[in-house]
């Protein structure tokens, strides 16, 4: 009797940003938080988890800095040429790990500026997906009162919350899927800001599952502060 041969699970991050609103002098993946890069903290989590086969990661052209870290894995890091802007990076990654992986296998995309991921909701992720038909999202829901302004930064509008998330990371897609929906993204010229957004424009739906809400992007120095005081959280749980 034939056995199906199990999916594999493979990560992508996007880290050719230079992030202008941390206002620093390196890329904000590159700054340190307890000892380690914002990107190497996202890099270890998930290389370190059972599940995960192996990271391919996009770099800027001129990046000098990822030659400096290290991480102590058997798994693979790869690297790959970023592009101008995140979806290309995402492209190019999955382009590069189609190379190596299974078109069936799932890629689970995060954020270069996530570093406060934890395991539980990697496994909450896979859970979930691993028998949708499209994948999904890490997210949370929205708990603010939420409002929608003009151009001039007036309300017009408080949006109902109810059924409103917060996008996060990792976003969990077969590999075949998530390349056809961001080549298609590209060929129309549509900029798309998360993996989800492409696959919805072919008109898939894919699943919010909920995830923890220190799971944050550090966008600002605020967020830089925030990130090592939950991360600090983490190491001692």
């Amino acid at each position: 009797m034939h056995v199906p041969k199990r999916s594999a699970y493979w990560a992508v991050i996007p880290a050719a940003g230079v992030g202008e609103r941390m206002r620093a002098d390196i890329p904000k993946q590159y700054l340190k938080i307890h000892h380690q890069s914002i990107l190497e903290h996202a890099i270890n989590c998930l290389l370190t988890h059972n599940d995960i086969a192996g990271v391919v990661v996009a770099v800027a052209e001129n990046d000098t800095m990822w030659q400096n870290l290290s991480f102590s894995t058997h798994k693979p890091v790869i690297t790959t040429m970023g592009g101008r802007e995140r979806y290309h990076s995402v492209k190019n990654a999955l382009d590069r790990l189609s190379s190596i992986a299974n078109e069936n296998d799932w890629v689970l995309v995060h954020d270069a500026a996530r570093p406060c991921l934890r395991h539980q909701d990697i496994d909450q992720l896979i859970k979930v997906l691993r028998e949708h038909p499209v994948g999904g999202l890490l997210a949370c829901p929205v708990r603010d009162t939420m409002k929608r302004s003009d151009e001039n930064e007036t309300v017009i509008q408080t949006v109902d919350r109810a059924t409103l998330w917060h996008a996060l990371t990792p976003q969990m897609f077969r590999i075949k899927q998530l390349r056809h929906a961001l080549q298609a993204a590209i060929d129309h010229q549509v900029q798309v800001t998360d993996e989800a957004a492409a696959m919805e424009r072919l008109g898939l739906q894919p699943k919010l599952v909920r995830g923890h809400a220190d799971n944050i992007k550090v966008t600002t120095p605020e967020d830089l502060q925030l990130a090592a005081f939950y991360l600090t959280r983490l190491i001692d749980t």
